[in-house]
């Protein structure tokens, strides 16, 4: 049996863009054929669902019940499972990993263990970086550049983000460039994954009408996102091969 993998994508700020960098990873996977599960932990109601329903449970983290929901049945679901930590959640969640036992069975190599931590602007982001690389050992830990939202990212003081990530080991570089505006929000109201905006598809994989201008800016933002992924060699993780090419299958 396939060692099951976890991937966590969160921050302790909120508004950075976890749930975007979320959908591109399911909608990544999709297109490398990876049999992927999504938690969300936007509990009672969340973003990441609306976009994934069909693969998409809502959970709460912080209970146990729900905890066991997602870790006692890694051996008998997908192979891959995405977990989308809502703001304020990561090092919380990432202490009741280390509760658990989980983080043991990642350094043990049981489990293959990936965190995604999305940056914000601020100085309270750095601080984060330095309370959540203490769990970092046996995981692979991605600092992620959301420019989403049209991030600047600490580029008013280079010595200070350096003093940093200096400190961290074995942490990648990851960076999410900015996708048209219009286009974003066209996605939003359609409430489908990237992949079927870029397919012209509707909820129900009906033939949609969605502007050949926005769906255009979408395939090549998307593309640009999976060079990253297959920059890390995202699929090698999950022991699975790119078949990826500029957004589409």
């Amino acid at each position: 049996m396939a060692k099951p993998v976890v991937i966590v994508v969160g921050a302790d700020k909120g508004g950075v863009g976890k749930t975007t960098v979320s959908r591109t990873l399911l909608d990544y996977f999709s297109a490398n054929n990876v049999q992927t599960r999504a938690f969300d932990t936007e509990s009672p109601r969340g973003t990441l669902k609306r976009f994934h329903p069909d693969i998409t449970e809502i959970v709460d983290m912080t209970t146990t019940a729900d905890q066991m929901k997602i870790f006692d049945t890694l051996n008998s679901g997908p192979s891959v499972t995405v977990i989308d930590v809502r703001a304020g959640l990561l090092s919380p969640a990432l202490a009741s990993l280390r509760d658990i036992g989980f983080l043991d069975a990642a350094r043990s190599g049981q489990i293959t263990f990936a965190v995604f931590h999305i940056l914000g602007p601020s100085i309270a982001s750095l601080d984060e970086i330095a309370e959540t690389s203490s769990f970092m050992t046996g995981a692979k830990y991605y600092l992620v550049k959301n420019f989403i939202n049209d991030t600047q990212f600490f580029q008013w003081d280079q010595s200070t983000y350096n003093s940093y990530f200096n400190k961290i080991k074995d942490a990648t570089d990851l960076t999410i460039p900015k996708l048209n505006e219009m286009a974003y929000e066209q996605v939003e109201v359609s409430s489908v994954p990237f992949l079927k905006f870029v397919a012209n598809k509707s909820v129900n994989d009906d033939a949609a009408n969605y502007s050949f201008v926005l769906r255009g800016y979408v395939r090549h933002w998307l593309a640009n996102v999976w060079s990253e992924y297959d920059r890390i060699k995202l699929t090698d993780l999950v022991g699975a091969k790119s078949t990826t090419r500029g957004g589409e299958k």
